[in-house]
């Protein structure tokens, strides 16, 4: 039960009210549409409004499959009434986290364990000894404030895949310079919360949007600038209700790239064919397709060539919140990787760490890689081939 008294079944009816979900008229078109339902799961979205609107509290959470979710907005695209399910099982999710139900997770829990570590605080991180000499940064003030994210923890956690997350961050930072801008590197940055959020942990979540939007205020940054999409979307929309005062203006790495091209001075190069993966929280959760493909577009010698599913449409990485580690989602990864292979790009760009990694985990298959590999690079790191 919520401090205010309120208890379950009203949290319920109030998630139905605020997503919409009674307006469900059963068509389906969400579970032929959902990637999980179509890799052969039993899984559906439509049964989750159903019992939500039936006020079924323990049908949800005992049914265990809420967790399936990629909340990757792709059905909420496509439903006729306007359902918003993907809020729904954010909602959803917190009622169940509350009654001691906690999907498990992948690699034994350890990244949502580190997270909560920054949510309670007192945990020193060695959050700046990736910076290089040649990386100008200030640490504490600044006009521009660049989110690092948890690049750190995941390249630590995954070295066998070469996820480079980090040398996404290097790459903006070396552009962010060129620019003539040193941003604001913070040794005191905590995880966003986007995973701990979208898993039903609202409170440790809670604590970190405090904890950084106080950080960033702090800094007298005016724009705040991320490499990663599930933090720009963090950011974006999530912390709304803990800023005091006006919020910073907040982009996405493309987004402030766009625009300043004529200033980066990109070199002539190579002609080289790329295809562009669309970050969910990017994509659906912002609509933010045009600014990174136009800033490609922008560049000397690329030539953009897109997959079948593409902008509204794409199929994500399938790796949502570190809570999807499985064959259905392994399936919608080969698949996606099959459609890149066959535009005939040579690179597969990527703007999220998380698909960059589990694209790369995927290709590690012994049987499946000659099909399905192909080389990969950050949106950050190609601009910075070329101009710097």
């Amino acid at each position: 039960m919520r401090a205010d008294g309120v208890g379950p079944m009203e949290e319920m009816a109030e998630a139905v009210r605020r997503t919409n979900a009674w307006a469900c008229y059963d068509c389906g078109k969400c579970t032929s549409t959902c990637p999980i339902s179509r890799s052969g799961a039993r899984y559906s979205p439509r049964r989750h409004v159903l019992a939500a609107n039936l006020g079924q509290q323990q049908e949800i959470i005992q049914n265990g499959s809420l967790s399936s979710c990629l909340t990757c907005r792709l059905c909420d695209e496509r439903c006729p009434t306007r359902v918003d399910y993907t809020q729904l099982v954010q909602m959803l999710r917190e009622l169940t986290y509350k009654a001691g139900v906690e999907p498990e997770c992948p690699h034994g829990g350890a990244l949502q364990s580190i997270m909560r570590m920054m949510a309670k605080g007192g945990t020193q991180q060695d959050r700046l000894s990736w910076l290089s000499d040649d990386l100008k940064t200030e640490m504490a003030k600044g006009e521009v404030f660049y989110w690092v994210g948890c690049s750190m923890y995941y390249d630590a956690f995954f070295p066998e895949l070469s996820g480079g997350a980090l040398d996404s961050n290097r790459a903006a930072l070396k552009l962010l310079n060129k620019l003539g801008i040193k941003p604001v590197v913070s040794p005191d940055e905590r995880c966003c919360g986007h995973d701990l959020l979208w898993n039903g942990d609202r409170q440790s979540f809670e604590a970190l949007a405090k904890h950084n939007v106080k950080l960033v205020a702090e800094s007298g940054a005016k724009t705040l600038v991320a490499s990663c999409a599930e933090c720009h979307r963090t950011w974006k929309l999530d912390y709304e209700p803990f800023f005091k005062g006006a919020p910073p203006r907040i982009l996405h790495i493309s987004e402030f790239l766009f625009g300043q091209v004529a200033k980066l001075a990109p070199k002539p190069r190579d002609p080289c064919k790329i295809t562009f993966q669309d970050p969910c929280r990017l994509g659906r959760h912002l609509g933010v397709y045009d600014p990174p493909r136009q800033l490609l577009s922008a560049l000397p010698g690329i030539e953009i060539v897109e997959m079948s599913h593409n902008k509204k449409a794409a199929t994500c990485c399938a790796g949502g919140t570190w809570g999807n580690c499985d064959r259905y989602a392994k399936q919608i990864q080969v698949q996606r990787l099959r459609e890149a292979r066959a535009t005939g790009a040579e690179v597969l760009v990527t703007a999220c760490p998380k698909c960059r990694i589990h694209f790369a985990c995927a290709m590690k298959d012994p049987k499946l890689s000659g099909e399905i590999s192909i080389p990969m690079k950050d949106l950050a790191e190609v601009v910075a081939e070329a101009v710097v």
